[in-house]
């Protein structure tokens, strides 16, 4: 009769290891002599062993459920330190021993279409755009790669092969200013007309409509802080590309213009001198810059 308590209890035993996903059942645990040969109370053991097996099992498993469901709602996300660092224009951002820094771009992609043809302030035509600001790059670095120290400083004037410069004369250059002027408000009314201003140069734009005194200053200042792209309260020779490209085909003067406008020769216009070479009011210039910065902080930082 107990041999039959016994197989039974071994069924049972391998029944429990089944629903325990295939854990063994440890009977070291249970102390036998202590039964007193009751095979009813050696069942019950058995079966109160498989029970906090099962338990043990459904806890293990719900905490693995708990920690995946986690990792779903709370994915652990990878930054790309680059996303964040500008590198300006012939540069490229990499990680240096798991820091983010810029260098020069290694390699232009070769162009074959002759529009992609740019001609630099040097009146030189280089293979793309690309390459005008690799080779500035390289030689800002005095890297072996640069042809000439003074490309440090070299812009694109427009796209296309170099054509025979035209001489700009002195009456040309004196009169520029003015047309200048002209240009600059005729192109931010344009703008106001197609609804492509923010709001703050919306009403400059309006105020300039209907105050003759301050239509030159409110065009030069919406001007040179949307060609001010990184914030410095400057402009660079890069950064008046937006200018100078579209107007050198049409006015011979705009390149000896812009160069009068860099007063102290630093490659950079600030804004002072930007009103100087416009013929306005520094003080009123400054008065509009400082009104867009409350507006705008983020445009001149």
């Amino acid at each position: 009769m107990r041999s039959i308590w016994l197989l039974l209890g071994l069924a049972l035993l391998a029944l429990s290891q089944v629903q325990a996903a295939e854990e063994d059942l440890d009977l070291s645990d249970l102390d036998l002599s202590d039964l007193d040969e009751n095979e009813e109370e050696f069942l019950r053991l058995l079966e109160e062993k498989a029970k906090i097996k099962d338990v043990e099992r459904e806890n293990e498993i719900s905490s693995k459920l708990a920690a995946v469901q986690h990792n779903l709602l709370n994915p652990v996300v990878e930054v790309d330190l680059c996303e964040t660092m500008p590198c300006g224009a012939g540069r490229i951002c990499q990680l240096n021993d798991g820091k983010p820094e810029c260098v020069c771009i290694p390699d232009c992609p070769e162009e074959v279409d002759t529009r992609r043809l740019v001609c630099t302030n040097t009146n030189e035509t280089w293979p793309s755009d690309c390459s005008v600001y690799q080779q500035r790059c390289w030689c800002d670095i005095q890297h072996e790669g640069c042809r000439n120290p003074d490309n440090a400083h070299m812009h694109i004037d427009y796209y296309g092969t170099c054509h025979e410069p035209r001489t700009c004369d002195g009456e040309d250059l004196k009169d520029f200013p003015r047309r200048m002027r002209d240009w600059l408000f005729n192109v931010m009314r344009d703008l106001a007309e197609r609804d492509e201003l923010t709001e703050h140069y919306m009403q400059m734009e309006l105020e300039a409509e209907t105050n003759n005194s301050r239509r030159w200053a409110n065009a030069a200042v919406w001007k040179w802080c949307d060609l001010d792209g990184d914030t410095d309260r400057s402009v660079s020779r890069h950064e008046l590309f937006p200018i100078r490209a579209p107007l050198v085909s049409l006015e011979h003067c705009i390149a000896p213009f812009l160069e009068s406008c860099d007063s102290n020769k630093d490659h950079r216009i600030t804004l002072v001198e930007w009103g100087a070479c416009l013929e306005l009011d520094a003080d009123d210039l400054n008065e509009r810059c400082d009104d867009v910065q409350k507006a705008q902080p983020h445009l001149l930082g």
